[in-house]
């Protein structure tokens, strides 16, 4: 027995999607996760959330609105080009990191 919503299947939709690329954000520390209203960092779920949003677009190429086509192709543009920035930075603040470790031992 499927359970009564007040809202249309067009609305649930829009709800997922919001709701993955909100997370999405939320994981990239570009917003305050509403749990605990602070700036959190977790690349790997944000990767997790883009690429759920990614696969939804696949999938349902040919079956978007042309208002849905560009909300899901600029947010999921933008969460990999912020993710992979991040990366990006993670990894120079790692390797510098790294040298700097490495600079400071004595054989």
């Amino acid at each position: 027995m499927a359970l009564e919503s007040k809202l249309t299947e067009q609305q649930l939709f829009d709800q997922l999607v919001s709701s993955l690329v909100h997370s999405a954000w939320v994981y990239l520390g570009t917003m305050k996760n509403p749990m605990n209203d602070k700036l959190e960092n977790d690349l790997d779920q944000a990767s997790i959330q883009i690429d759920m949003l990614d696969m939804i677009y696949k999938r349902m190429i040919g079956n978007l609105s042309e208002e849905e086509e560009k909300f899901f192709s600029e947010n999921i543009h933008a969460l990999k080009k912020s993710y992979t920035e991040q990366k990006n930075d993670s990894n120079k603040y790692n390797n510098t990191k790294s040298k700097n470790n490495v600079k400071g031992t004595k054989s």
